[in-house]
Parts: C-alpha cells; structure tokens; sequence
C-alpha cells in the first residue's frame, strides 16, 4: 500500500492480497493530517471493551436502555422481568464509558454513557468502551466517531445481509479505527466549545417548554383529574365502548369534564400517501418527530430505496410517534420542502379549515404536560400500546379563551426565535469543532 504523503491523499494504491473485502480500508479513509504533539493511534489502544456480564434472574426487572441515533445520546428504553427476556446475560452501564448499537452505528448510533443511567443494562448489541483516561477525553472520542467522514467509514466496515437494519458494526472493525488524537488539553479545548454550544441550545429547548408552562397550569386547573388517579372507578356499561382499563379511565374522565369536546372539534386526520420509488433518482427529504426537538429533518432518501408508502407533510401540519407520544414525541411541521415526506408509521393530522384554535396555539399545547397526561390514557393496544389519530381526535378539549391562545402562541414564537439563534450559533461550533478535529484550525485561534 502507498500513499503519497501522510495526510489524507487523494488517490492510493492498495494490493488486492491486503483486502479482506472489496472496500477502501479505513486506515486511509481516516487518515488526517497531524500537527505538531498530535499522535494517530488505533482505537484500540486507547479503550478497553467492558467484558462484564451479569446473568439474568426471572424474577428481577432490569432497565434496559438504548442509543438514539444521530448521536443523541443514550436512554432509558423500558423496565422488563428476567423471564420476559430471550437473553441470558445482560451488561450493566459504565458511565463516562463509550457505547454503540452494533446494528445501527452506521446511522451514528454513538454516545458516552451518562452518570444517570448507572442503573441500566444494555444487550450484547450495545458495546461499551471504557477510555483510558491518560490518553483521550471520552467526549472527543465521541465527536471524532461521529463526524460525517467516520460514519461513512462505519458504514463501509459493516457487515450483514440488509443494509437498512442487519449491517452489524463488529468492534474488532471499531478497535482498528485510527484516530488522530490531539494532547489531553487540546482534547478538552475541543470538548469544552462543542459542550458550550450544546449547552446553548439545550437551554433553548428547555425555554420553549417553559413557554407552555402557564397554559399548562391554566388546564390543570380548570381539568378534573381524580378519574386519572382513584385507584377504584364505577362507571354504567352504556359508558363504555370496549372493555378495559384504559377505556374506562378515558370515559370517567369525559364524564367528570362534561363540558370539554373532542379534538375532532378543531382537527382532523391529513393522512396523504407518498410512493417514493416512482421517481427511482429522486432524493425524498425524510422528517422525523422526537419528545426534544419536535418535528425535525431526519434524512434524504433515494426513491429506489424506499419499500412502502411514506406520508406526505406539509407545514402547520402535526404528526406524532405513536409508540412514543406518551412521552411528548409529537410536534408541528415547520417550513418544509413540498415534497416533504415522514415514515407511514407517524400519524399525521392538521387543523379543520376555519378552526378558531390556531397551529401555533395548538404547537404549545401539545408540547404541556396536560396534553401528554391525556395522551397516556387514550392510547390502545395491550402490550405496546399506540395513539393513532382516531384515539388523539376523540380526546377531551376544554375551551380555551382566545386571549389564552394568543399568548401561549407568542411566547412559543418568542422562545422558538430564540432557539433559531442558539442552533444557528451552535452550527457555527460544529463546524469549528470539526475544522479542530481535522487539523484546519488551531485550538490557540478559538
């Protein structure tokens, strides 16, 4: 193998005998420029993989968590009983550890474990790296293996028999990376003006929430809540459509707010399906909605690549996780391309023609406690339960004065400008954080 220098080159010559298959090695597709006191190492002499296991009991409920991709972090997924489980052996959380969803590392499906979810457990899908910490910063190990260049990388060293959700990235393949490391202060420097920046948007986020929270307290407030929380209800057949628990709350907490009207009142479902592989050379711009976020640009997407219908959106639109409403995953569609689209399995609904409630009011709504409390009750199913649209338009609305819906929408607008601001500086600090990783720019001109 040659190069013609030791930075990145443009061209290389490899000998077939060292392929073990037909794909660049990552050797050369990380291969970064070094400046002075930086050191290119393998991965693998700067973490040690966590080996330990712990056997998995019956009777014991263990928190299992997950990685969200994109590099969003690491979460708490669901609580599950020993002999609920297919595995027999469970690995617990190192916090400050580096950890991956070997099946889908290629969607940046990386995070540091958080000191908070000590308590969690992970599969053997999920590997964690303890970094050695004379060496590298946890957090600049994380950044460098989800830069844009690394993840494509990631995905040329998977290996499997679908590349949309069997491509396992092995960690031998993980622990051959090379990566450029720069000393521990520089490592920090780096860490510290990327932190600076997520700080600022996070506390963006926070402040649009904030911006519900005195229509939250004005709904808690004109809402009969003790259906939700009596241990015991008495309700007449003829009140009830099905026969459940969840049912039964639903319809006691309708009969004890008997001047709220369904949802249906001002929404109504905006279902338009989309056949993305009719225009096979087309790139789709694919949304997606989270409980952090909202509604969020997700990825572009090749026609020939998609195998079912997607759902159209359009602006001022709203569409929900169903699995995952019950924790806030719901959100308005921003200004969005026309061709729009978001997975089939996103329910999708928009206000009636003529609606007094407006998009902007019902944005900040949907984003209360008051809202995802009623959420939890009127989802359906008995093992995953789901909040399809029906489900959403037959829940109880109060009225809402016009004067409270104003206000709940301009702050929403308020701290949304806000975090326009704060995204807009933030993406200003990835780009230098990535120009520092690769060597263009100094950690002394910060």
């Amino acid at each position: 193998m040659t190069a013609a220098s030791t930075s990145a080159p443009r061209a290389f010559a490899v000998w077939w005998k060292e392929l073990e298959r037909w794909m660049i090695p990552t050797s050369l597709l990380l291969r970064l420029p070094l400046l002075p006191e930086w050191q290119r190492v393998r991965v693998g002499v700067v973490v040690r993989q966590v080996r330990e296991r712990v056997r998995v009991k019956p009777e014991t409920e263990y928190k299992m968590a997950g990685v969200k991709w994109y590099g969003e972090g690491v979460f708490h997924r669901e609580t599950v009983r020993g002999d609920a489980m297919s595995a027999n052996y469970v690995t617990p959380l190192v916090p400050r550890a580096l950890i991956y969803n070997r099946l889908f590392a290629w969607k940046a499906s990386f995070a540091v474990v958080p000191t908070d979810l000590a308590d969690c457990y992970v599969s053997n899908e999920f590997p964690q790296f303890i970094p050695d910490s004379a060496q590298v910063v946890p957090e600049y190990l994380y950044l460098f293996i989800t830069r844009e260049a690394t993840i494509r990388a990631v995905n040329a060293a998977s290996t499997g028999s679908s590349a949309v959700s069997r491509n396992r990235f092995k960690e031998e393949e993980f622990l051959n990376f090379e990566i450029s490391l720069p000393p521990l202060a520089q490592q920090e420097a780096i860490v510290t003006r990327w932190r600076d920046a997520q700080n600022l948007v996070e506390q963006a986020q926070s402040d649009l929430f904030v911006a519900s929270h005195g229509l939250d307290a004005v709904l808690h407030e004109a809402t009969d809540f003790h259906s939700l929380e009596t241990p015991m209800l008495t309700l007449h057949w003829s009140n009830l459509e099905q026969w459940d628990v969840k049912s039964a709350r639903a319809a006691a907490f309708r009969l004890a707010n008997p001047g709220f009207l369904p949802l249906s009142k001002y929404a109504e479902e905006a279902t338009e399906m989309v056949k993305p592989w009719e225009e096979p050379e087309k790139e789709w711009p694919v949304y997606g909605v989270n409980n952090k976020e909202g509604v969020f640009f997700s990825h572009r997407q090749k026609g020939d690549e998609f195998n079912a219908p997607y759902k159209r959106i359009r602006k001022n639109c709203f569409f929900h996780n169903p699995t995952r409403s019950s924790v806030g995953s719901l959100g308005i569609v921003p200004e969005v391309p026309e061709d729009a689209i978001t997975s089939p399995e996103y329910q999708v609904w928009r206000m009636r023609p003529g609606s007094e409630w407006e998009p902007d009011f019902v944005a900040a709504l949907v984003r209360t406690t008051w809202f995802v409390k009623l959420v939890q009750v009127h989802r359906v199913g008995a093992v995953k339960q789901r909040l399809y649209v029906e489900n959403l338009l037959a829940m109880p609305m109060p009225t809402v004065s016009q004067a409270m819906r104003q206000d709940a929408a301009e702050q929403r607008v308020a701290a949304l400008l806000k975090l326009d601001d704060a995204r807009r500086a933030g993406r200003i600090a990835n780009a230098e954080v990535e120009a520092l990783i690769l060597g263009t720019k100094k950690v002394s001109e910060l």
